[in-house]
């Protein structure tokens, strides 16, 4: 059975998610108002189009955070993002912790293993 989902994902910064997007290859769309789901589209203010899927990730502000919105029932779309959106999970964090790693003057050194990404932070 189709239904829209939220993604587990706590997201503050647009910038930080359109960097995990490019990250996966996937598209942050700014100021798109909807997004495809099972045949319909739904309100947002922001989009994720996900390469190869037919639906997308609605991107929705709340209470100074967004909210992550899909339909899994596309499975292009868990194959790219990842079974309940690990795979975006995974990047936002990776992107987030780079960021606030070289804010505070650490190098970061990332490493690429079976399982997902390794991230070593060098305290200098």
């Amino acid at each position: 059975m189709s239904h829209i989902s939220q993604i587990e994902l706590e997201v503050k910064d647009l910038g930080i998610l359109g960097q995990a997007c490019s990250r996966l290859g996937l598209e942050l769309l700014k100021n798109m108002k909807t997004f495809k789901w099972y045949g319909q589209e739904a309100q947002c203010d922001h989009c994720i189009r996900v390469p190869g899927a037919s639906y997308e990730i609605g991107v929705i502000s709340r209470n100074g955070s967004y909210e992550l919105n899909c339909d899994f029932y596309d499975k292009n779309l868990e194959k790219v993002i990842g079974q309940k959106g690990g795979l975006l999970k995974q990047a936002y964090a990776a992107e987030k912790t780079r960021i606030e790693a070289r804010k505070k003057g650490y190098s970061v050194i990332e490493r690429q293993t079976e399982t997902g990404i390794r991230l070593h932070v060098r305290i200098s």
